[in-house]
Parts: C-alpha cells; structure tokens; sequence
C-alpha cells in the first residue's frame, strides 16, 4: 500500500532530530512502526502514535569528526560516532543515486548484521521498502532515513564471534530447532550472543533465486516459532524473524551477486537471536478467525512498536500460523498505551 496522504514523510521529519538509540542503548523504534502503519491504512493513527512515543525520544549523539571515503574503518562500530555516520551517508546519498550507496556499503555492513540487537538491518530494511514501493520518488525525507539507517548500522556494527559448524539441517524450521541455546540466558543480548559458538549448517545456496527462496522460507519459519516459542522473550525473539524478513524486503534493490552473503547473514542474525533467547520447549497456541487487516487493526491499536513490525512481518508471510504468531506477539507484550 502506498501513501497517498503524505503522513509518512510528516513523522520521517518529527523523528529525524532524534538519535538512533536511549539510554545508551535502547533502540528508536519509531521509524520503523510508522512506516509499517502507514503500509497497512493505519496512517491515521501515526501522529497521536508519535505524540505518546515522544517520550522515547533522545537527540542524536553531537558530531565528533566528519567519516571520510577513507577513513571510515577507523570509525566502524563506534556507537558514539552515530551523527557523523548518518552525516557521511546523508552526503554519500546526496551525491549518488541511493541503490549504488546500498551496493556499496551492503556487504561492508553484512558482517554486523547482529548490531544493535539487530535492529540497524530491520531499520534499513524499511527505509528500502519504502523507497522500492513509492511512485513518489525518493523523496528528501525518505533517503534521510536511509541514511539514518545506515548510519546506525554503521556505528553499532559488530560481527558476531567465530563459529563452528553443526550438523546440516533440511529446512530453516529444523535448522532453527537445532540451533543451542547458549548456556547463560541471562543478562542482555551482547552477553548473550559472546556465548554463542556453533549453528547447524542450512542455506548454502549459490544461486540467486535459490537464495531468495530459502530467505523467504527461514522468515516464514521464524515467523511461525514464534506462535509456540515468542513466550521464552516476547519482544526480543520477534527479532528472529523481523531481521531476516528486513534483508528479504532489500533483495530488490541489491545486485543479485549480493543475495546469496546476503542470505548467509540473515540465517547468522535468526540463529543468534534464537540461540539467545529461545526456550527449550514449545508451548500451544491458537488459531484465530481475524482476517490479515483485523490482525494488524488489533496490533495498531495495541500499539507496542515489536508488536506492531512482527505482525507486519507476519502478513507478509501470510497464512493461519502467521496471523496466530501476530496475534500471540499481541498477547504475549504488554500494550503501549494502556
């Protein structure tokens, strides 16, 4: 769906003064929820969305020195270098069309597709969709936010450690099902994914299409754990399935030499936040009668920002074991604005 009432580059520009993270951090998850409403006809709600979200909000990190074409190692996976990353990008995008600045920085990001709790590569991911889905253009405030995608990726990027290989699996659900949990499930997602150490082995595809399609098919299996698995940590186990579908969403708009990494790295990103977070054993769950459009009307209103991009994720697969993850994630986070 695209936005025909100009509600998405409103809250693009409210939300571009504010930094990417909180409390040193917490990621802005604003971005992101606004441009799944505003897909799915909610654009109605988005500003009194923004109004209660405000409080969420910080100003970005203050400029230290300017990323250069150069220079820029030095400056990678420096949190507090956010400002002058979404600056480089900002004048990167400025001067060249915003699909030769994605081919370009793609696979130097990929390595850290982890970063942020993987919330850099979903940001991105809806920056993309954005701009792949409008007749509009690439409006000013839409390549901002690319930038600010970027950008964020760019500071927070952090590869995950080395890693041994397990057995091969035959699907992304068996593979997902085998992935360890690491030992320590306590503490925060970097104490967590220091722990990992070994993935069952899936996704090896060369080809282009083959890698599109064994993409498609680990967001649809991540997505469907979550109707028997998202109670082990409801919101950060919905990453599982939002960071894999974000690199789906911007196959499009990368060279297809990139699908096959770009695959490798999603299942990475699934793996490491399933090891982190999962339980070990399912829990039922049940069907539901809402239709697609009642589903996402339910996690609007519920209005919890994961709430909301898993369910966007969750129609995008499609399905009765899709719309009852969507509708357990409403069930299992307590709503935003009670």
């Amino acid at each position: 769906m695209t936005d025909t009432t100009g509600t998405l580059d409103e809250a693009l520009e409210r939300l571009h003064d504010s930094g990417p993270e909180r409390h040193g951090w917490l990621s802005n998850h604003a971005p992101m929820a606004v441009e799944a409403l505003v897909r799915h006809g909610q654009a109605a709600t988005v500003h009194r969305w923004l109004d209660r979200y405000a409080d969420k909000l910080e100003e970005p990190p203050p400029p230290y020195a300017p990323v250069t074409a150069d220079g820029w190692r030095e400056a990678l996976g420096d949190p507090a270098r956010s400002t002058d990353w979404t600056r480089f990008f900002a004048r990167e995008l400025a001067e060249r069309p915003w699909r030769a600045v994605l081919a370009a920085w793609w696979p130097r990001l990929l390595p850290g597709i982890a970063a942020g709790a993987t919330h850099p590569v979903i940001r991105t991911g809806h920056a993309v969709r954005t701009l792949l889905a409008s007749p509009e253009g690439a409006t000013a405030p839409r390549l901002a936010e690319l930038a600010h995608a970027l950008g964020y990726w760019a500071a927070r990027h952090q590869p995950l450690p080395p890693l041994t290989a397990l057995a091969v699996a035959p699907t992304a659900a068996a593979a997902l099902n085998a992935v360890p949990p690491v030992p320590d499930q306590d503490g925060g997602i970097r104490h967590r994914l220091a722990q990992l150490t070994a993935f069952p082995v899936w996704g090896g595809a060369r080809d282009p299409e083959a890698a599109r399609a064994l993409l498609t098919e680990l967001v649809a299996a991540a997505t469907h754990r979550y109707a028997t698995h998202g109670y082990g940590e409801p919101v950060m186990l919905v990453h599982a399935a939002t960071a894999p579908n974000a690199v789906l969403r911007v196959l499009p708009a990368l060279p297809r030499a990139l699908w096959a990494p770009s695959l490798s790295a999603a299942w990475a990103a699934s793996a490491a936040v399933t090891a982190a977070y999962t339980p070990l054993e399912p829990a039922p769950y049940e069907a539901t009668p809402l239709t697609p459009e009642e589903v996402f009307a339910r996690a609007a209103a519920h209005g919890d920002d994961h709430t909301i991009k898993f369910t966007d994720t969750a129609l995008d697969v499609g399905g009765p074991l899709a719309l009852a993850a969507a509708v357990r994630s409403v069930e299992l986070n307590a709503p935003a604005f009670p």
